[in-house]
């Protein structure tokens, strides 16, 4: 048995999107031939995100999990340095330098968008001779805000900018292989350093897990958000942004034009946006709500910034009567919840860049209305009148779900996404072995 050590700060009970990978791939690694140790942060020192206790259940209990501390965020938030990743760097580094000198791991695997402790793949190579992986699930140096103005980026975009983009270009020189949920990220990255190899990467979307619904209906009976009966409930669970205005905006004028042919439709629908930030509860700012207010159908929506536990949103998406999807105008982005939307077989109706994995995802389980842009990132009115003809199906009862195709769709399960991921792992030390 080969043994990893993987690096993923976010992990149970912490609800974070950027460890649903390391989680629901845990109970089938030993299967395939390796051992998983898991370095993550002690719950004490993580912020920002909510807790889900029952994410316990999910893990395997023979998966040894080491913890670090990090740096108070209280203190150093004072002189700018908030983020876990920074926080938790040399506790990781200390920790990791004493499992790793003992030889006892044949690779290490960063799976996490707490990127800067990427940066330490490259150190414990070169101190010990460990090859190292990582899982870009969202871009490390984003450029998609160097041309946005100031009130769309980021807090400290300039300086954690400049950061990751050091960062980013230390560890790629030395990287072993790069497992990556977009072929955009590869493609950016092949063309942002000429002396990577299409060898060195691989394109695992992210996979879904029948044991969480399972779980939820089994032990999950006492949601935060309350949404009420009476009307056509079309629910989004997941991050908004900017960046999804495009999509956003599509979808509010076909509702709003629908509502000017037949103002009773505004009393037979509701829309509810939950979990829209990454910001601690209470401080996030909404982006979805205000471009419903602009277009005049902001009584019709309800925008929850604060995240809500993993249970809950499965919760939340079994007992709604329809999806809205939006996608970015980010090209390569993908929505690492869209398995949990196709296993609630409802009415889903979803607009995303053409290209976008998501389209390929949706057309292989067989089901949802996809809407689609190009790379003029602008919406038409063709893509209005589709989105027109889904709510027209819904109000008429017309807009029955698809049971989503079970064959098709096992591609994407945690078991088959954990197969591919080792099978790299495998390929990136028989490169190491050979170039010994």
């Amino acid at each position: 048995m080969k043994r990893v050590l993987i690096v993923s700060p976010h992990f149970p009970p912490v609800n974070a999107a950027d460890m649903q990978r390391v989680r629901h791939s845990l109970p089938y690694f030993r299967k395939y031939g390796w051992i998983a140790d898991v370095i993550t942060v002690d719950l004490d020192y993580v912020e920002s995100y909510s807790i889900d206790t029952l994410l316990n259940e999910t893990v395997p209990a023979d998966v040894k999990v080491h913890y670090v501390k990090a740096w108070d965020a209280k203190k150093t938030r004072k002189y700018g340095l908030g983020s876990l990743s920074m926080r938790s760097f040399f506790f990781y580094k200390k920790l990791g330098n004493r499992l790793l000198k003992s030889g006892d791991y044949d690779l290490v695997y960063f799976s996490t968008t707490a990127f800067h402790v990427m940066a330490l793949g490259r150190y414990w190579k070169e101190k010990f001779g460990v090859p190292f992986v990582l899982d870009i699930q969202d871009p490390w140096r984003n450029d998609f805000y160097l041309d946005k103005p100031k009130s769309q980026r980021p807090p400290k975009f300039r300086m954690s900018y400049n950061i990751d983009k050091y960062l980013e270009m230390y560890t790629m020189k030395k990287v072993d292989g790069i497992i990556s949920v977009s072929q955009g990220y590869v493609d950016t990255f092949l063309q942002r350093y000429p002396y990577m190899r299409p060898e060195q990467f691989t394109v695992i979307p992210f996979g879904y897990s029948i044991i969480d619904f399972e779980v939820m209906r089994k032990s999950f009976h006492s949601p935060e958000v309350k949404i009420p009966g009476g009307k056509i409930n079309i629910v989004y669970i997941g991050r908004g942004g900017h960046d999804m205005k495009l999509a956003v905006t599509c979808f509010f004028t076909a509702l709003n034009n629908l509502v000017q042919k037949d103002p009773s439709v505004a009393d037979k629908l509701h829309c509810w946006f939950i979990g829209t930030s990454y910001a601690m509860k209470g401080r996030g700012g909404k982006t979805i709500k205000p471009i419903a207010d602009d277009i005049g159908v902001g009584e019709m929506v309800t925008e929850i910034t604060d995240r809500v536990a993993f249970f809950e949103t499965l919760y939340q998406l079994d007992n709604a009567d329809a999806f809205f999807v939006p996608g970015s105008i980010d090209t390569s982005y993908t929505a690492s919840k869209i398995y949990q939307y196709v296993l609630s077989e409802k009415p889903l109706l979803a607009i995303f860049y053409r290209g976008s994995s998501v389209i390929s995802i949706l057309e292989k389980a067989g089901t949802g209305t996809v809407v689609t842009f190009d790379e003029s990132l602008q919406y038409t009115d063709d893509m209005v009148k589709q989105c027109e003809n889904f709510l027209t199906r819904l109000l008429n009862n017309e807009a029955v779900a698809v049971k989503y195709n079970r064959a098709n769709f096992a591609e994407y399960s945690a078991e088959a996404m954990a197969k591919k991921q080792v099978d790299f792992f495998d390929k990136i030390i028989a490169a190491k072995q050979e170039h010994a």
